[in-house]
């Protein structure tokens, strides 16, 4: 437990200083360590977000609702990653 309150804090940490894909990596560390613990998964979600990785985000927030069929984080984030699909849908169909 001791190891994967680390991990989130330096993924904490990297958030806080804008290096996304490193405070990724350090949240799927800590899920090896616990699949339950929905912050990680809404922090990597964020992260995705801020990485244009909205299908990796949406997938992140699906598995919380699994958990937490209420969690407002969740919800927001993956309307966030919605959002950013059909962007992403639309300037495809323009090429």
């Amino acid at each position: 437990m001791e190891k994967f309150k680390r991990l989130k804090n330096e993924g904490n940490d990297f958030v806080k200083t804008g290096e996304y894909e490193k405070a990724a990596n350090k949240y799927s560390e800590c899920m090896k360590l616990n699949t339950e613990e929905c912050t990680v998964y809404t922090n990597r979600a964020l992260c995705y977000l801020k990485l244009c990785k909205y299908e990796e985000a949406k997938r992140d927030c699906d598995h919380v609702l699994q958990i937490e069929d209420s969690n407002v984080k969740a919800f927001y984030r993956r309307a966030l990653a919605y959002k950013g699909l059909q962007v992403r849908k639309k300037n495809m169909a323009g090429i």
